[in-house]
Order: C-alpha cells, then sequence, then structure tokens
C-alpha cells in the first residue's frame, strides 16, 4: 500500500497533478471537495467570522481521507490533514480566530493526529509539494475562474495569496511525516505540456524508487499500477 500526499498553495495545480498521477500510476485519487463546499463563499465574503467554521470543516474532510486512505490500497491525495494546520495558523495571526477557537482548533487536531497513530498504517510514503510563485498562483486561479477568489472580488485577497506562499516554505522545511519532494510548478507546466508532465512524473517515480515504494526496475510500459 502506497499513499502520496500533495501540498502547494491556491491554484497550484494540486488536482490537476492528482488525476495525472493517479492515471500514471494506476492507483486511486482522492479530491478534497472544493466546489460543494457550503462554507467556502460565505468565508470569502466575511473571513474573519467564517474562518473558524472553515478550516474545522476542511479539518473534518481532510481527517475522513487520510483515514480512509490510510486503510485502502494505492492511492494519492491532493491535499491533506497534514497541511491543514498551515492555513488556520495563518488566518489566526491576522485577527481571524479568537483565541478560544485557536484552542479549540489545535485540541482537535492534535486528537484526529492521535488516532492517526493508531492506525496500521499510520502516515504517507511520500509528500509532494508543488511550489510556484506568485504570478503562476494567480493565473491558475484566473482561470479556474471560482469568482470568490478572484482578485476582483476583493482587492485583499492579494495579501491573502501573498502572505499564504511566505508561510508555505517553513510549513515544507518542518514537515517531517513521511519522505518528501518539491515540483517546480513555475518551470513545468504539468497541466498543458505534455513534455513538462512527462518531466515531472519521471521526477515522481524517481523519489518513489528512492524511497523504496517502486522497484528498481519499475516502468510504465511493463507496469500496470504502483507496486505497494
Amino acid at each position: 500500500m502506497t499513499v502520496i500526499v500533495l501540498s502547494g498553495p491556491i491554484g497550484a495545480g494540486k488536482s490537476s497533478l492528482t488525476s495525472i498521477l493517479s492515471d500514471y500510476l494506476g492507483t486511486k485519487p482522492f479530491y478534497e471537495s472544493v466546489d460543494d463546499n457550503p462554507v467556502l463563499p460565505l468565508f470569502y465574503a466575511d473571513p474573519k467570522k467564517y474562518a473558524f467554521l472553515l478550516q474545522v470543516y476542511f479539518l473534518n474532510t481532510r481527517f475522513h481521507s487520510i483515514k480512509a486512505a490510510l486503510t485502502q490500497n494505492n492511492n494519492v491525495l491532493d491535499r491533506s490533514i497534514y497541511e491543514d494546520a498551515l492555513f488556520f495558523q495563518m488566518n489566526a495571526d491576522i485577527g481571524r480566530a479568537t483565541p478560544e477557537e485557536v484552542d479549540t482548533y489545535y485540541e482537535l487536531l492534535h486528537n484526529m493526529m492521535d488516532e492517526l497513530e493508531r492506525m496500521p498504517k499510520k502516515e504517507p510514503d511520500l509528500l509532494v509539494h508543488i511550489n510556484v510563485y506568485y504570478e503562476t498562483m494567480i493565473k491558475r486561479i484566473q482561470k479556474r475562474g471560482r469568482p470568490y477568489e478572484q482578485l476582483s472580488y476583493d482587492a485583499t485577497l492579494e495579501d491573502y495569496y501573498k502572505r499564504l506562499l511566505e508561510y508555505y516554505k517553513p510549513w515544507y522545511e518542518k514537515y517531517d511525516y513521511s519522505p518528501k519532494m518539491e515540483i517546480d510548478g513555475d518551470k513545468y507546466d504539468f497541466i498543458a505540456s505534455e513534455k513538462d508532465r512527462k518531466i515531472v512524473l519521471d521526477q515522481i517515480v524517481a523519489k518513489l524508487k528512492e524511497v523504496g515504494k517502486l522497484p528498481a526496475d519499475w516502468d510504465k510500459s511493463t507496469a500496470i499500477k504502483l507496486d505497494a
């Protein structure tokens, strides 16, 4: 059983790479539900009021997803519980959560992580982080067209998005639940370019071989699915 989790800021291309990677390796994709999230539009309309509710909603769905992923066969998650606190802490730091909400959130997170520690498989096998700069992030946000994510909807989103990017570097450096690797999402357009997609897939396969989750002689042309 091999569990791959993706991370990266809004618009980095996590869902697209999840689809590409799961199809290539013959694994099951887990997608975070966004379009039918009832709290997300409320958050963008009134961030201070709904930041805590939104993060608890996400925390709950990410907890269920990682539990399912850790008990099933090979799979890829487009975002995971390991990234959750990054978002909440950023919102707390800019005054969008009360001290009581902060305490409640971290108690919930701690309890969930304790439960994961008691599972037969306790953590993912690889984190694939997509690193992008602000310009790439905004282009992809504009392209997917969710109205409440656009800078034209709320000019303060520019500061929010730039601040979010600043939180990712220390988060990635501290992440230690599994082996990890970075993908250059600015250099490689794995969504639109077949050439770039192949480069990114080759990088991930090489890392999976390095950490012992794929045989050294594994090749897409001779293998149907990722070996556990």
